[in-house]
């Protein structure tokens, strides 16, 4: 490259670094593929018409039942009835709502503070995990570059769950803002 166009061409480049940074850490298939729910990223959990279900729990030909929240051939095992009153928000996204969940976002926790259960995502957001869910979770691989997909719960208004694409548990998290 001739010496004249180094400048320019570092200049744009530099110029380019708060516009990446702020996008989801999303990673190629090949970079670090789901490990869980048959190598792919499940899409997201259906609502359940009824208040009064139960959590589903994945019953296994072994004889073993798995009732932990998890998710396994794209279904969504465990979760908590849609009256749970645990679940009860008086004034739901009371911190705004979170924008970039789905199966196509994917991110890497960039700090964790595990004495309040609460971790930030790229670009500022952080979430603070249920205090009954902290125990499924808090042995996770939250700083060491797991990938992670916020998905909306559909039968618990203002709370979000997020799905470990490694292992494929998921838990209840609340958006607290940037």
């Amino acid at each position: 490259m001739k010496p004249r166009l180094l400048f320019p061409a570092a200049l744009v480049f530099v110029a380019a670094l708060p516009l990446l940074s702020e996008r989801p850490a999303q990673h190629p298939p090949s970079q670090n593929p789901p490990r869980a729910n048959q190598g792919h990223v499940p899409p997201p959990p259906p609502s359940r018409p009824q208040p009064q279900a139960k959590p589903e729990p994945e019953h296994h030909q072994s004889g073993h039942v798995n009732t932990t929240p998890h998710v396994n051939n794209d279904h969504w095992y465990g979760h908590d009835s849609p009256n749970d009153k645990r679940y009860h928000v008086d004034h739901p996204y009371d911190h705004g709502r979170f924008e970039h969940f789905g199966p196509s976002y994917r991110y890497n926790v960039i700090r964790v503070d595990r004495d309040h259960h609460r971790f930030w995502l790229p670009g500022g957001f952080y979430f603070e995990v249920a205090a009954w869910d902290w125990p499924l979770c808090a042995d996770w691989c939250w700083d060491c570059g797991d990938d992670f997909t916020v998905y909306e719960d559909p039968d618990h208004p203002g709370w979000y769950m997020v799905y470990n694409i490694h292992t494929g548990a998921y838990v209840h998290v609340t958006y607290m803002g940037t």
